[in-house]
């Protein structure tokens, strides 16, 4: 029996890669009996923030999580799987449903056989010799962030989230916006042009905007890849307009040309009645939303089904913490699993989740050459006193061998995803 506290991504995966190796688990998850900051449901594997898992690779373009991505499915992936299952137009990423996704993941786990959903909140962990998966997440509850501080992981870095606002699609005036994909790439996105006199006093208003920010806010501690829209904006008037709002790519039918600047809008549920606004991920206060958001063209009449929120992640000091098998150190039976080990991101935690649960059965290493190898070996190897959360990238793979000779980019990319694909398959 092995047990695992947390039944996100990283918790349920690493669940059914247990039990589909005939072992039984007991997951333990406390929502609905006490939720977090940001979840709404009881549902598993709950998603609170953007609803894109990320690119795919393609014959015309190989990305470091697409390849991710083929490493999980290798392993028969629940995650993944479920993804597939439930996604929804997204050009070259993976976008889901959300409800359709989580409800996915809940029935297959309620319904394996070998594994025991317990619906209680955990505040403290026995060290015994049962093994144990802690995949509480980034929302870890304070009872037990505080007990793990204490008591095993000692060091720990919280950083702070954002979650991007949802309108009703009904609510977005067409007349103003136009549906394309950059570079031409599929109709998945309704883009929202802006002229610079419209950016300049969308801009002044989003960075004058009232913020609301969580008690324990520490200025700085953002994590880079998600920061608030507003957060971003702060840097400098320009700095948008080459981030969420870059136009490049997008032609404007109506004018034959690209816009000053662009907001996107992602589709959100399979019927597409709903739409995120794409990094755009927010900390103002709900009214300042409403309003500043209501300057975006198309967008002046948008009813909010949901809207921004920022809450506190927590991660583990991994290279302090953990051992290359994600175990903490000195607690041989204790592991960690996904966002609390330092990665960034839904694939990256759900390949923590599975390196844990296949680590929990036997211990396994996984090739440097792998993406999954790749991160292990980021948390295993970065430098302790400056430790940040990481999305996996091209850059953590290790370098193309000096016989190697290969200039084009694309290439390159094609070259890593055929020599992780092979290592993965000789495990």
């Amino acid at each position: 029996m092995i047990k695992i506290i947390g039944a996100g991504l990283a918790g349920c995966e690493a669940a059914w890669q247990i039990a589909n190796r005939g072992v039984d688990v007991e997951l333990y998850e406390m929502r609905p009996e006490k939720f977090t900051p940001a979840h709404k449901t009881g549902n598993l594997a709950e998603i609170v923030c953007s609803n894109s898992l990320g690119s795919e690779n393609s014959p015309e373009r190989i990305t470091a999580a697409g390849i991710l991505k083929e490493e999980l499915k290798y392993f028969g992936s629940l995650i993944i799987s479920c993804a597939e299952e439930s996604r929804v137009p997204a050009g070259g990423a993976l976008a889901v449903d959300r409800e359709k996704f989580s409800g996915l993941v809940t029935e297959r786990i309620t319904n394996h056989s070998r594994i025991n959903l317990i619906r209680r909140e955990i505040c403290e962990i026995c060290d015994s010799c049962e093994k144990i998966i802690i995949a509480t997440g980034p929302l870890t509850s304070d009872d037990l962030a505080a007990y793990l501080r204490e008591n095993f992981a000692g060091e720990y870095i919280s950083f702070y989230d954002a979650v991007a606002p949802v309108i009703l699609k009904s609510s977005i005036d067409m007349s103003r916006v136009f549906v394309a994909g950059r570079y031409g790439r599929g109709e998945d996105y309704i883009n929202c042009p802006m002229n610079r006199d419209e950016y300049e006093k969308f801009y002044y208003e989003l960075v004058h905007a009232e913020r609301n920010l969580p008690h324990d806010f520490e200025a700085g501690k953002y994590f880079e890849g998600c920061m608030p829209v507003e957060a971003i904006a702060d840097r400098g008037i320009d700095t948008l307009r080459f981030g969420a709002m870059k136009p490049r790519g997008l032609i404007n039918p109506a004018t034959g040309h690209e816009a000053y600047a662009v907001v996107q809008l992602r589709q959100d549920n399979s019927d597409g009645t709903l739409y995120n606004i794409v990094g755009f991920q927010t900390g103002l206060k709900w009214g300042e939303q409403k309003r500043v958001f209501s300057m975006i063209p198309g967008l002046q009449n948008a009813e909010f089904v949901r809207l921004g929120v920022m809450h506190r992640n927590t991660s583990v000091n991994a290279p302090a913490v953990l051992d290359e098998f994600l175990r903490i150190r000195g607690h041989e039976n204790i592991f960690l699993a996904g966002q609390i080990t330092g990665v960034e991101g839904y694939i990256e935690s759900t390949a923590m989740g599975l390196v844990a649960g296949l680590n929990a059965l036997s211990l396994q290493k996984f090739p440097r050459e792998t993406a999954i190898g790749s991160l292990l070996n980021y948390l295993r190897t970065a430098d302790a006193r400056h430790f940040q959360p990481m999305n996996i990238n091209l850059g953590l793979f290790p370098e193309i061998g000096l016989g190697q000779k290969i200039r084009s980019k694309k290439d390159r990319a094609k070259f890593q995803r055929d020599r992780a694909l092979l290592a993965i398959r000789e495990l």
